[in-house]
């Protein structure tokens, strides 16, 4: 049993290789480089140890690391949804269901349940770690925007409104670190990268 459990693990860890392989649309900071989602869920999982302080809640924070760290692996069969995307909702998991659900299925039994759990919990950003772990995954491209004098916000054309309500669940996690963000936003109107 043993043994095959072990099969098992290794079989997942070779086929989360290919996260390193998905493409975001956000880009490194003060950089060209588009960033992959491996990357992207490394530096949210810090982003967390080190902002931890800031949650409005008490939070286990294992469980806000492992929410992150596993978060956007569904995107191995489902690919990565642009936050602000206008043909493709965002926020339809039904298809990532069924990505989590195969991909953490190569697990033995008893871990497929807990990571698609938290993944379902991720999702539904309901409890306080979700609440918090949802802000750092708004964060992190907000940051990478405001350094890359706009980014994708500019890129894309993406209007402040669609811009301030896409980000506004970062309060629900944590006000002082959505003050800060409302503040980023609000800095990108004055200097032109999002429209009012």
């Amino acid at each position: 049993m043993q043994n095959r459990n072990l099969e098992k693990q290794v079989s997942f860890i070779k086929e989360i290789d290919k996260v390193k392989y998905i493409l975001r649309q956000s880009k490194l900071f003060n950089s060209d480089r588009r960033e992959n989602d491996a990357e992207h869920s490394w530096h949210l999982a810090v982003m967390a140890i080190v902002l931890a302080e800031h949650s409005d809640k008490p939070i286990d924070l294992l469980k806000v690391l492992k929410m992150l760290l596993i978060h956007d692996i569904v995107e191995i069969d489902a690919g990565d949804t642009f936050i602000y995307d206008t043909t493709k909702d965002h926020d339809n998991t039904e298809e990532e269901l069924d990505a989590a659900k195969r991909i953490f299925g190569i697990l033995p039994e008893k871990q497929a349940a807990e990571l698609i759990a938290l993944w379902e919990e991720f999702e539904a950003s309901e409890t306080d770690e979700a609440k918090f772990a949802k802000s750092m995954d708004r964060f992190e491209p907000l940051l990478q925007n405001a350094s890359n004098s706009g980014g994708t916000w500019v890129q894309y054309d993406v209007p402040f409104q669609r811009v301030y309500d896409k980000k506004k669940i970062i309060k629900d996690g944590s006000k002082a670190i959505w003050n800060y963000a409302e503040g980023l936003i609000n800095e990108g109107v004055e200097k032109g990268f999002l429209k009012k």
